[in-house]
């Protein structure tokens, strides 16, 4: 694919204009052209990435690539008047919009429920990067991409919402002015506008690999670091240990863990995992490395008991159920349909004998069963004593 880019502006004869030219040699400053060689037809893409410095035609250049859909705004046509979780694919399914909400690292629930302008510059980043992978065009161009936030949050920012937009079809190219991303996004093809260079996948380093250290800490730790990120308010779980994952020595997440005594089991609880590094699996890893350690007879009781798990993310139910290392303890949605609810509320009437001619109403998708799961380990063992 031949692209070129061809702007021009006024000649301007001011005398500062006219002095410019006179000490630096600058006759052409009205005429800007770049003439760019992309060997992308025929090639099986989906994620294709421009990057280079400002003013080096990035921008230009991805607004020819699909002419009939311009570029993509992750931050434009918000309503200011409704919450994020409204403003996404607002006649779509429920689960898909928290499913991608939290895919793309937007795991912060109560953060779903602000409108788009109140929202820091990550979770700004990380809703458009939601819509974007909802509406899933056939085509797209995101320019300034992960341009306006924090180094990690791009950086775990990118992996994350490449491993989303890779799980369906269309193709998307980035526009970026920082090279730091390419490890973790793993593009299919670069195009570095400062070199003039082409090279695909098979030219990039692999993706930093995340050593992640877990260590037992006091109970002091979780309001001090991760409270602010826990969105339920509950009480101090009775003889918990708490534990902390590590990553290049920063604190990433924290889950805390208290013995059953007389159901022989363990149960965890606060897990949190701060919102830079959401969405690439840490959080899942991270729990599963520390309902080993109990499974395997570490814990407070000493004895190799099995650790229970509840939670109603959406994602994080999704990831648990497909597991081999969890099985589902408690699986029933209320109000997932209202009919089907309304149908439970008729059965449960005429089971106390109450009399009842129809239920007008049910749940209606507002009420969701906390679901429950089981940790059963590496070898997946489920005879383990409960």
């Amino acid at each position: 694919m031949r692209i070129e880019v061809s702007h021009h502006c006024s000649d301007f004869d001011s005398y500062r204009a006219a002095r410019v030219k006179s000490l630096f040699n600058a006759e052409k400053g009205c005429d800007w052209e770049k003439t760019v060689e992309l060997p992308i037809e025929g090639m099986d893409w989906q994620i294709g990435l421009i990057v280079g410095p400002s003013g080096s035609g990035k921008t230009s250049i991805g607004s020819k690539l699909f002419p009939e859909t311009g570029i993509y705004d992750l931050y434009s046509d918000w309503d200011k008047d409704k919450p994020v979780i409204d403003c996404i694919a607002p006649d779509g399914d429920f689960n898909m919009v928290t499913g991608m909400l939290s895919a793309v690292g937007l795991g912060d629930v109560p953060a779903w429920l602000r409108p788009f302008h109140v929202l820091s510059n990550g979770e700004k980043f990380r809703a458009g990067l939601a819509r974007l992978a909802s509406e899933r065009p056939d085509h797209a161009v995101v320019d300034e991409f992960t341009s306006v936030i924090d180094r990690q949050i791009a950086k775990v920012g990118a992996a994350a919402f490449a491993k989303t937009w890779r799980r369906g079809k269309g193709q998307i190219v980035l526009l970026s002015c920082h090279y730091d991303i390419i490890e973790w996004l793993q593009p299919d093809w670069v195009y570095d506008t400062a070199e003039a260079r082409f090279y695909n996948r098979d030219c990039l380093r692999w993706r930093p690999r995340l050593e992640l250290q877990i260590h037992k800490v006091r109970g002091t730790v979780f309001p001090r670091l991760f409270k602010q990120h826990y969105y339920l308010d509950l009480p101090n779980p009775v003889a918990a240990e708490y534990f902390v994952g590590f990553i290049d020595g920063e604190p990433v997440c924290h889950v805390a863990v208290t013995p059953l005594f007389t159901a022989h089991a363990y149960r965890a609880t606060r897990l949190v995992v701060l919102p830079e590094w959401q969405g690439i699996g840490v959080g899942t890893r991270f729990l599963n490395a520390v309902c080993e350690y109990h499974l395997q007879g570490r814990g407070r009781c000493g004895k190799p008991y099995p650790v229970f798990f509840h939670t109603s993310h959406p994602q994080l139910c999704g990831a648990l159920r497909h597991s081999k290392k969890w099985i589902q303890t408690g699986a029933h949605l209320y109000g997932d349909n209202k009919a089907r609810s309304a149908a439970s509320l008729e059965r449960s009437y005429k089971s106390r004998n109450v009399s009842v001619r129809r239920c007008a109403t049910g749940y209606g998708g507002h009420f969701r069963a906390v679901q429950s799961f089981k940790y059963i380990g590496e070898n997946g063992n489920q005879n383990i004593r409960q």
